[in-house]
């Protein structure tokens, strides 16, 4: 019986994916803006008709998160990205600056790579999909391998959806064998012509690493800090309305709180009677045990699951309808493994004299794996939500669900599952990534300012002067060579 090497398989399923997507985006790349809006807009429909069915199958297979909450990123990936998207201009001339007399102009980037995480594996696919094609570019993607069966079916949706309004076949692909070797040849092979990165950190550096342009983004270490003029209630609200979204698994989301020493109580007080359950050292201890492996990587049998689950795991007894477990930390880094990102329902916990010691405790909780990414505060005071501008994170969440006000759920930001973190987290934009970064744009510049002569013209009467360079006669010229080539000769180096 003749037998097939799965690895070989992968990279040749790779290859081919790469050259018909990149046979067809070329062919996309004719389209115009009305061509491309229909297509989008069948996208969408698609998207949202099938937005609960895709929930349910990367709930069942990755076992990450809430059908409910999948459903509504599944819409925001698709309707409501839409709406943001549907007026920017990406085909043609996009900009004609009648003062200045310079004409901009897209053009696609070509062939991307999308790669797609585990955690929101659906919408993630149906978001770049969409913001791919509306730039005009093919995509081809490569999931993770423990939530394949929904990614391919999410590519599959969008392609056949595409395809039935008019693209190309084969416009946009998805790797059926994942494996590392098929990856490592997408990100190197000549038909792919960026990346776009969203993952762990590892294979957001390959991404980087593979001599390509590359849109990545890095882990979110949210720390949310509840400010002593804040409406504690909301605060609360809005901290735990976040957190058990798709049971933490938006890097966007919440991962440690703090609070001043004048409001510690009431604010304690107030996340037990919303459904938060505080642990004991010893309780926190047998969590942070169960969450983590390999040092500070995230346990994925504990990944987007629900309070009770991560507790039972620990062994620990909480109340029934606890939404999130909480565990007071008295330090950042080693030896205090809940100040790590936890994409599930567990928070860290910190107390702080005032305002100053808190900028001190985010700052090091940023740089404990979340820089550029985001940080929220709760304040009623505008002045305190500048001071808080200032910190090493490219969006600054007031007074909103960190996940919700990210993703661009609440607040106005682009809606999107692909959250730069510009250079302080190593990424190549801080932007939410739209379908303006997708494109490159040609300048077409005319002269509008009056050169001056150049100095050597103006200057011809030189040559007559005495004494000038130039005024040397062709003997004495050769006079010279001849007293360099005999000085060489003596000192045997020519």
């Amino acid at each position: 019986m003749e037998t097939f090497d799965y690895d070989l398989q992968s990279v040749q399923e790779a290859r081919n994916l790469a050259r018909q997507a990149k046979l067809a985006q070329t062919q996309l790349a004719k389209f115009n803006s009305e061509q491309i809006d229909k297509i989008i807009q069948n996208m969408v429909r698609v998207a949202e008709e099938n937005a609960v069915a895709l929930a349910q199958m990367a709930v069942e297979e990755t076992g990450f998160g809430k059908v409910e909450d999948k459903t509504m990123k599944n819409k925001l990936a698709s309707t409501e990205l839409y709406k943001f998207i549907k007026p920017m201009q990406t085909v043609g001339v996009i900009k004609d600056d009648q003062v200045n007399k310079v004409v901009e102009i897209a053009e696609p980037v070509g062939l991307l790579l999308g790669i797609v995480p585990s955690t929101n594996p659906t919408s993630t696919t149906i978001y770049k999909s969409i913001i791919a094609i509306k730039a005009r570019n093919g995509i081809v993607f490569s999931p993770h391998p423990s939530a394949l069966k929904c990614t391919l079916q999410a590519a599959k949706l969008m392609h056949d959806a595409a395809v039935a309004a008019g693209a190309p076949a084969n416009i946009i692909g998805c790797v059926s064998k994942p494996t590392m070797n098929a990856t490592n040849e997408l990100m190197k092979c000549n038909e792919v012509d960026m990346i776009i990165a969203t993952g762990g950190t590892a294979m957001v550096k390959a991404a980087y690493s593979a001599g390509k342009p590359a849109l990545g983004v890095g882990p979110g270490n949210v720390p949310a800090y509840i400010e002593r003029t804040a409406n504690i209630a909301k605060a609360v609200k809005n901290i735990l309305t976040s957190k058990t979204f798709d049971n933490g698994t938006i890097c966007a989301s919440e991962q440690a709180v703090i609070v001043e020493e004048c409001i510690r109580d009431q604010v304690v007080e107030e996340f037990k009677r919303q459904g938060a359950y505080f642990m004991t050292p010893e309780e926190t201890e047998k969590v942070a045990q169960k969450l983590f492996v390999r040092g500070h990587a995230m346990n994925a049998k504990l990944v987007g699951r629900s309070a009770d689950v991560v507790a039972a795991s620990a062994g620990i007894t909480i109340p029934p309808g606890t939404k999130v477990l909480i565990g007071e930390q008295k330090g950042v880094g080693e030896g205090y493994p809940l100040s790590y990102e936890k994409l599930t329902t567990v928070l860290a916990f910190y107390t702080v004299k005032d305002w100053q010691e808190a900028c001190e405790v985010c700052i090091k909780l940023l740089n404990n794996g979340g820089v550029g990414h985001s940080l929220a505060i709760h304040t009623e005071n505008p002045e305190m939500a500048m001071k808080f501008a200032e910190k090493p994170v490219f969006r600054i969440l007031v007074n909103t669900p960190s996940t919700h006000g990210g993703v661009g759920i609440s607040t106005a930001l682009a809606p999107a599952f692909t959250l730069g973190c510009g250079t302080w987290g190593g990424s190549a934009t801080s932007d939410n990534v739209t379908p303006m970064h997708l494109i490159n744009i040609k300048r077409v510049a005319y002269g509008i300012k009056e050169c001056a002569e150049s100095t050597a013209a103006a200057c011809s009467d030189c040559e007559t002067r005495p004494g000038s360079p130039s005024a040397i006669s062709e003997d004495q010229i050769m006079s010279l060579v001849d007293e360099v080539l005999t000085l060489l000769k003596k000192r045997g180096g020519y």
